[in-house]
Protein backbone atom coordinates (compact mmCIF):
# COMPACT_ATOMS: atom_id res chain seq x y z
CA UNK A 1 0.00 0.00 0.00
CA UNK A 2 1.33 3.44 -0.96
CA UNK A 3 2.38 5.54 2.00
CA UNK A 4 0.89 9.00 1.75
CA UNK A 5 -0.50 12.02 3.55
CA UNK A 6 -4.18 12.79 3.12
CA UNK A 7 -6.74 15.35 4.21
CA UNK A 8 -7.92 12.86 6.85
CA UNK A 9 -4.51 13.20 8.57
CA UNK A 10 -4.83 16.98 8.92
CA UNK A 11 -6.32 18.58 12.01
CA UNK A 12 -8.59 21.63 11.86
CA UNK A 13 -6.65 24.76 12.78
CA UNK A 14 -8.33 25.29 16.19
CA UNK A 15 -7.57 21.70 17.25
CA UNK A 16 -3.99 21.96 16.01
CA UNK A 17 -3.44 25.28 17.79
CA UNK A 18 -4.69 23.80 21.06
CA UNK A 19 -2.03 21.05 20.88
CA UNK A 20 0.68 22.80 18.87
CA UNK A 21 3.08 23.44 21.74
CA UNK A 22 3.25 19.78 22.78
CA UNK A 23 3.55 18.68 19.14
CA UNK A 24 6.35 21.18 18.59
CA UNK A 25 8.41 20.00 21.56
CA UNK A 26 8.32 16.42 20.35
CA UNK A 27 8.92 17.34 16.73
CA UNK A 28 11.98 19.47 17.46
CA UNK A 29 13.67 16.45 19.03
CA UNK A 30 12.69 14.29 16.07
CA UNK A 31 14.04 16.83 13.58
CA UNK A 32 17.27 17.32 15.52
CA UNK A 33 18.23 13.69 15.03
CA UNK A 34 17.32 13.83 11.33
CA UNK A 35 19.39 16.89 10.47
CA UNK A 36 22.82 16.02 9.05
CA UNK A 37 25.37 18.69 8.16
CA UNK A 38 27.86 17.79 5.41
CA UNK A 39 30.68 20.30 5.16
CA UNK A 40 30.01 23.83 6.40
CA UNK A 41 27.15 24.84 4.13
CA UNK A 42 25.03 21.83 3.14
CA UNK A 43 22.44 20.08 5.27
CA UNK A 44 20.21 17.05 4.71
CA UNK A 45 16.86 17.25 6.54
CA UNK A 46 15.40 13.75 6.33
CA UNK A 47 11.63 13.78 6.06
CA UNK A 48 9.01 11.31 7.19
CA UNK A 49 5.24 11.28 7.56
CA UNK A 50 5.44 13.26 10.81
CA UNK A 51 7.74 16.04 9.55
CA UNK A 52 5.66 16.46 6.39
CA UNK A 53 2.42 16.45 8.39
CA UNK A 54 3.86 19.22 10.55
CA UNK A 55 4.85 21.25 7.49
CA UNK A 56 1.32 21.09 6.10
CA UNK A 57 -0.23 21.95 9.47
CA UNK A 58 2.10 24.92 9.91
CA UNK A 59 1.42 26.27 6.43
CA UNK A 60 -2.31 26.06 7.09
CA UNK A 61 -1.86 27.72 10.48
CA UNK A 62 0.11 30.63 9.04
CA UNK A 63 -1.89 31.23 5.86
CA UNK A 64 -5.30 29.93 6.96
CA UNK A 65 -6.22 29.22 3.35
CA UNK A 66 -8.88 26.61 3.99
CA UNK A 67 -9.66 23.62 1.82
CA UNK A 68 -8.14 25.11 -1.34
CA UNK A 69 -4.80 25.63 0.38
CA UNK A 70 -4.99 22.17 1.96
CA UNK A 71 -5.33 20.65 -1.50
CA UNK A 72 -2.26 22.56 -2.74
CA UNK A 73 -0.16 21.67 0.31
CA UNK A 74 -0.99 17.99 -0.04
CA UNK A 75 -0.06 18.09 -3.72
CA UNK A 76 3.32 19.49 -2.70
CA UNK A 77 4.14 17.38 0.35
CA UNK A 78 2.30 14.05 0.11
CA UNK A 79 4.56 12.80 -2.72
CA UNK A 80 7.56 13.24 -0.41
CA UNK A 81 6.41 10.60 2.08
CA UNK A 82 9.06 7.83 1.91
CA UNK A 83 7.85 4.66 0.20
CA UNK A 84 8.26 0.93 0.70
CA UNK A 85 8.31 -1.14 -2.49
CA UNK A 86 7.19 -4.67 -3.34
CA UNK A 87 10.77 -5.80 -3.97
CA UNK A 88 11.75 -4.90 -0.39
CA UNK A 89 13.57 -1.71 -1.30
CA UNK A 90 12.73 1.39 0.71
CA UNK A 91 13.22 5.13 0.51
CA UNK A 92 14.84 7.82 2.51
CA UNK A 93 13.64 11.27 1.43
CA UNK A 94 15.39 14.51 2.32
CA UNK A 95 15.18 18.22 1.86
CA UNK A 96 18.74 19.15 0.88
CA UNK A 97 19.63 22.75 1.63
CA UNK A 98 22.62 24.99 1.06
CA UNK A 99 22.44 27.35 4.01
CA UNK A 100 24.55 30.51 3.89
CA UNK A 101 23.45 33.64 5.75
CA UNK A 102 25.69 36.10 3.92
CA UNK A 103 23.82 37.05 0.75
CA UNK A 104 26.87 37.81 -1.38
CA UNK A 105 28.65 34.62 -0.41
CA UNK A 106 25.43 32.60 -0.91
CA UNK A 107 25.06 33.89 -4.46
CA UNK A 108 28.71 33.18 -5.21
CA UNK A 109 28.59 29.63 -3.82
CA UNK A 110 25.27 28.74 -5.46
CA UNK A 111 26.65 29.99 -8.76
CA UNK A 112 29.43 27.40 -8.50
CA UNK A 113 27.24 24.44 -7.54
CA UNK A 114 25.10 23.80 -10.60
CA UNK A 115 23.90 20.20 -10.70
CA UNK A 116 24.89 19.48 -7.11
CA UNK A 117 21.76 17.33 -6.73
CA UNK A 118 23.43 14.81 -9.06
CA UNK A 119 26.37 14.44 -6.65
CA UNK A 120 24.70 13.23 -3.44
CA UNK A 121 25.58 9.73 -2.25
CA UNK A 122 24.51 7.55 0.67
CA UNK A 123 27.05 4.90 1.73
CA UNK A 124 26.09 1.79 3.69
CA UNK A 125 29.31 0.00 4.60
CA UNK A 126 31.01 -0.74 1.25
CA UNK A 127 27.90 -0.12 -0.89
CA UNK A 128 26.21 3.08 -1.96
CA UNK A 129 23.19 4.60 -3.65
CA UNK A 130 22.99 7.92 -5.47
CA UNK A 131 20.23 10.41 -4.79
CA UNK A 132 17.40 10.86 -7.24
CA UNK A 133 16.31 14.52 -7.28
CA UNK A 134 12.71 15.61 -7.66
CA UNK A 135 12.11 16.93 -11.17
CA UNK A 136 9.08 19.14 -10.53
CA UNK A 137 11.12 22.20 -11.53
CA UNK A 138 14.62 22.79 -12.88
CA UNK A 139 16.80 23.76 -9.94
CA UNK A 140 19.89 24.83 -11.88
CA UNK A 141 19.40 27.82 -14.16
CA UNK A 142 20.94 28.49 -17.57
CA UNK A 143 23.85 30.32 -15.94
CA UNK A 144 24.75 27.32 -13.78
CA UNK A 145 23.40 28.72 -10.51
CA UNK A 146 21.66 26.11 -8.38
CA UNK A 147 18.76 26.47 -5.98
CA UNK A 148 19.39 26.60 -2.25
CA UNK A 149 16.69 23.94 -1.72
CA UNK A 150 16.40 20.50 -3.33
CA UNK A 151 14.16 17.50 -2.65
CA UNK A 152 15.93 14.18 -3.10
CA UNK A 153 15.32 10.46 -2.63
CA UNK A 154 17.59 7.55 -1.86
CA UNK A 155 16.02 4.27 -3.00
CA UNK A 156 17.76 1.63 -0.89
CA UNK A 157 17.74 -2.01 -2.06
CA UNK A 158 16.45 -4.64 0.37
CA UNK A 159 19.89 -6.07 1.16
CA UNK A 160 21.17 -2.58 2.04
CA UNK A 161 18.10 -1.88 4.18
CA UNK A 162 19.04 -4.87 6.31
CA UNK A 163 22.58 -3.57 6.72
CA UNK A 164 21.39 -0.04 7.46
CA UNK A 165 19.35 -1.32 10.38
CA UNK A 166 22.39 -2.92 12.01
CA UNK A 167 23.85 -0.50 14.54
CA UNK A 168 27.44 -1.54 13.77
CA UNK A 169 27.08 -0.53 10.10
CA UNK A 170 28.94 2.55 8.90
CA UNK A 171 26.54 4.98 7.23
CA UNK A 172 27.93 8.02 5.44
CA UNK A 173 26.63 10.90 3.35
CA UNK A 174 28.92 12.22 0.63
CA UNK A 175 28.78 15.19 -1.72
CA UNK A 176 31.09 14.78 -4.73
CA UNK A 177 30.58 18.05 -6.59
CA UNK A 178 33.88 19.46 -7.94
CA UNK A 179 33.33 22.67 -5.94
CA UNK A 180 31.92 21.03 -2.81
CA UNK A 181 33.42 17.69 -1.87
CA UNK A 182 32.63 16.53 1.65
CA UNK A 183 31.69 13.34 3.50
CA UNK A 184 30.35 12.69 7.00
CA UNK A 185 29.58 9.55 9.01
CA UNK A 186 26.24 9.42 10.79
CA UNK A 187 26.21 9.16 14.55
CA UNK A 188 24.47 6.23 16.24
CA UNK A 189 21.57 8.51 17.17
CA UNK A 190 21.20 9.67 13.58
CA UNK A 191 21.35 6.11 12.25
CA UNK A 192 18.69 4.99 14.70
CA UNK A 193 16.43 7.91 13.73
CA UNK A 194 16.65 7.15 10.01
CA UNK A 195 16.34 3.40 10.54
CA UNK A 196 12.79 4.06 11.76
CA UNK A 197 11.92 4.96 8.16
CA UNK A 198 13.19 1.60 6.94
CA UNK A 199 10.72 -0.70 8.63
Amino acid sequence: MKRTLTADDIMPNPDFLAMRKSFQTELMQTKRNRRILVGNDATFYFENHTTLWWQVQEMLRVENGGSEQLHEELLAYAPLVPQKFDDGSMELVATFMIEIDDLERRFRVLSQLGGIEQHLILHVNDQYVCATPETDIERTNELGKTSAVHFIRFKIPAHMVKQFNQLESIIMLEITHPHYNHCVALSDVQKQALALDLI
